[in-house]
């Protein structure tokens, strides 16, 4: 791999605390810290995403390259840090926070010019790791190197992974925090993404009154990642503020798209490049639930249940505006962004439900279609995506329970065969207001249905087989999440098996997942 084209132009413009102290502390007016990877002697690779590490620049993989994918006996033109951050977690602001468990090598530029951002994650601990050990366990990094690549090619913005490596060492973990912690199999990935500035990098500096090295962080940004502003002065600001909010309203439309449930979205955890970041108790929708939340930390209150991730992105967006109101000071400006969100989240929702329907175009009428509908999924206790899949074949000649019973989670008796009907019959009469063919829609469907999610359970299953030394699931489920839109395996095309139901890691999930 061509590592010694990695550079670190961040720590050449931003200031930072060079001491390579890795202890754990406040590290005030400054955006980054140097730290080394801890290093591991047994390191093995488990995966290694080829077609990436071509696309961002870093060529193709050799043995003496496993050194780097877990962090160790790094060439000298390699300067590792960890950025630090602030945020609200669940509500609070919880002040400095930072990159407790992610390390980064820098930044490499391909040959089109494309730049991207290279981050170890489990690669030991950092000043901001607060009183943890920055290791991360096979269990979480399995999770987040395949559900990052899968979102990416459900066409969804999110960072990506590189690599998945064994580092040789145990690791101790509490996974439902019920003061039972086992020794698990230590892991280390590398993630990739254009940035990983987040929200909370720009909170930090405005809780701290760094106004000048704000306006020089935001200044940065734009001329990285949102090079479509061209204006000066304030407005520039406001553009960017604008952009950001664009970006992070069409995210959480993908996201309900393909039924994505995130599980944390602190402000920390929320990219301004619009992009999904940090997969931790994330969980697809199996049966379709609104108040659905698989975070076992976010009980009783599921304040980042699915159907309020619109809303709590909103609230994080107010945490931004907050932050950045020191260089843009026009208040109103702020609150018309912010009380314009909610109108373009909800059409562009409203328009995403039009497609996952076959419909062209966004009526009227289709809000009370829309509650029916979610009324009825709710109802009837249907699996999100296998509804549409079903849909996408319904024949009025056959047996309505028996087109839709393998796709509820409960047995439909006669009165919810009738409910079902009804809605049925509605969308028939919905679709005949349609000004393109039958084909047409079923070709919107098509496009914009997945017949294939990564679920827990699956997850859970590779898991497992991966502890046990085996990588046939994993090479199976990589195949089948490159082609979402197909069912090339039909066996994961199918609901959560019932003796799942109460696994931990299957449904609910703790932060240390």
């Amino acid at each position: 791999m061509n590592i010694e084209n990695i550079k670190q132009p961040f720590i050449k413009i931003f200031p930072g605390d060079l001491s390579g102290n890795p202890m754990q502390r406040n590290t005030p007016k400054v955006l980054f810290s140097t730290i080394e990877p801890v290093g591991f002697d047994h390191p093995k690779m488990i995966a290694f995403n080829e077609k990436l590490s071509e696309e961002i620049g870093l060529g193709k993989f050799e043995e003496k390259d496993l050194n780097f994918l877990v962090g160790n006996n790094l060439p000298e033109n390699v300067k590792t840090y960890s950025t630090a951050y602030a945020g609200h977690q669940f509500g609070n602001w919880a002040g400095q926070l930072g990159d407790g468990r992610a390390i980064l090598a820098g930044e490499i530029t391909n040959d089109s010019g494309k730049k991207t951002e290279i981050q170890w994650k489990g690669a030991g601990a950092t000043p901001y790791s607060r009183h943890a050990d920055g290791r991360a366990v096979l269990r979480s990094s399995v999770r987040e190197y395949l559900m990052s690549e899968a979102m990416f090619h459900l066409g969804v913005p999110t960072t990506r992974a590189l690599s998945l490596s064994f580092t040789g060492e145990e690791v101790v973990r509490d996974i439902m925090y019920s003061g039972n912690p086992q020794d698990e199999k230590g892991a280390v990935i590398i993630r990739t993404a254009e940035s990983f500035l987040r929200f909370g990098h720009f909170e930090l500096l405005s809780a701290q009154q760094e106004y000048k090295t704000l306006e020089r962080l935001v200044d940065f940004t734009i001329e990285n990642y949102f090079t479509e502003i061209t204006s000066e002065g304030v407005q520039k600001y406001k553009d960017f503020f604008e952009n950001v909010c664009r970006r992070t309203a069409d995210l959480m439309v993908e996201w309900y798209r393909v039924g994505f449930v995130h599980g944390v979205m602190n402000t920390d955890n929320m990219s301004v490049l619009g992009l999904t970041i940090d997969y931790g108790p994330y969980s697809m929708m199996d049966e379709y639930n609104l108040n659905f939340t698989p975070n076992t930390t976010d009980l009783p209150g599921r304040r980042y249940a699915f159907g309020k991730q619109g809303q709590i992105s909103q609230w994080n967006l107010w945490q931004l505006a907050n932050a950045l109101h020191p260089l843009i000071k026009d208040e109103k400006f702020l609150e018309e962004i912010l009380n314009d969100y909610g109108s373009y989240f909800w059409e562009s929702h409203d328009k995403m439900l039009c497609k996952k329907f076959g419909l062209d175009e966004l009526l009227a009428t289709d809000e009370k279609f829309f509650t029916d509908w979610q009324s009825l999924m709710q109802d009837l206790q249907f699996d999100y995506t296998l509804f549409f899949n079903e849909l996408e074949k319904y024949d009025d000649q056959k047996d309505l329970r028996d087109q839709f019973e393998n796709v509820s989670y409960i047995f439909l008796n006669e009165e919810k065969l009738t409910q079902l009907n009804h809605f049925i019959k509605n969308y028939q009469s919905r679709l005949e207001k349609n000004s393109i063919s039958k084909e047409k829609s079923l070709e919107l469907m098509h496009k914009t249905n997945p017949k294939f999610i990564l679920r827990n359970y699956l997850l859970y299953q590779c898991i497992e087989e991966i502890n046990a030394g085996k990588t046939e699931m994993l090479d199976r489920l990589t195949h089948a999440l490159e082609n979402p839109y197909k069912k090339i395996y039909p066996e994961f095309s199918a609901k959560r098996p019932s003796d799942y139901d109460d696994i931990s890691g299957c449904s609910m999930l703790s932060c240390s997942s």
